[in-house]
């Protein structure tokens, strides 16, 4: 079978599947695992060459509308008359549904079912954990700086931040991406800043430029040293590898939970 993905949580899933061997292609920000570093890169997930894609004669398209602006892919692969699936979850149990749907459309179905079952598994030993956790820490995520954007409730880092043993900062917005600024996290005050700047490695993500926000050397967070470069790849994918980034955060949090 001959597997196109066009974004690095689909290619993940893939990986976590155990058939990595199957993609004869990839968008151009798939970069784990390192086995698809020789495939043939197809672009930028907003804006993949379909022209490309169809010359690799795919059995099926790994598509995904996690980002705005990914439909004009779809568009494409209509056009070209390419099979394909799209993944679009919001929610760490919608993407272990992703796991058995990819599963079952590559032919190892029930290896879908079993990782799907273990990534859920692992998340409700998490809940568990964090329900036995007195204190919880608000938990400030920053997906761009300025505008600031930032997850609401109906997100996963919504969940990964009580499954860590915290709270979403802006855990009472009802939306998947909230558009916020300066001020309105100033105001809200943040035990931790996680900074997870979508595209951008964590060598390049400076806290300093958080410590340099007007009025923000007073933020708890900033006093107390609490601002995390976290890898973006671990946080802002739905992917299986949010488990990793949740092990990361949980040993944060349960850490200050301990002084």
């Amino acid at each position: 079978m001959r597997i196109v993905s066009i974004c690095p949580s689909n290619t993940e899933i893939v990986a976590n599947l155990g058939q990595t061997h199957l993609l004869v292609g990839v968008d151009n920000y798939s970069d784990y695992p390192k086995e698809v570093g020789h495939l043939p890169k197809l672009g930028p997930d907003l804006s993949i060459d379909i022209e490309k894609v169809a010359a690799l004669k795919p059995d099926l398209v790994l598509a995904s509308l996690s980002v705005p602006g990914m439909e004009k892919n779809i568009e494409g692969l209509e056009e070209y008359d390419l099979p394909y699936i799209i993944l679009n979850p919001n929610t760490l149990y919608e993407i272990s549904e992703d796991i058995r749907r990819v599963g079952k459309a590559i032919g190892v179905e029930e290896k879908g079912r079993q990782h799907a079952e273990a990534f859920m598994s692992e998340i409700d030993d998490f809940r568990q954990q964090a329900q036995q956790m007195e204190q919880k820490p608000t938990l400030y995520w920053e997906w761009w700086p300025k505008p600031i954007f930032t997850p609401g409730k109906l997100n996963w880092l919504n969940e990964i931040s009580e499954l860590s043993g915290g709270v979403n900062l802006f855990h009472d917005q009802e939306v998947a991406s909230f558009q916020t600024d300066w001020e309105e996290v100033k105001k809200r005050d943040p035990d931790h800043i996680c900074m997870v700047w979508v595209g951008v490695k964590e060598e390049k993500m400076n806290p300093d430029l958080i410590r340099r926000r007007p009025g923000w050397s007073e933020l708890k967070a900033v006093k107390h040293d609490r601002i995390h470069v976290l890898e973006e790849s671990l946080f802002c994918r739905p992917s299986p590898r949010l488990l990793e980034g949740l092990r990361k955060i949980y040993t944060v949090v349960k850490h200050e939970n301990s002084k």
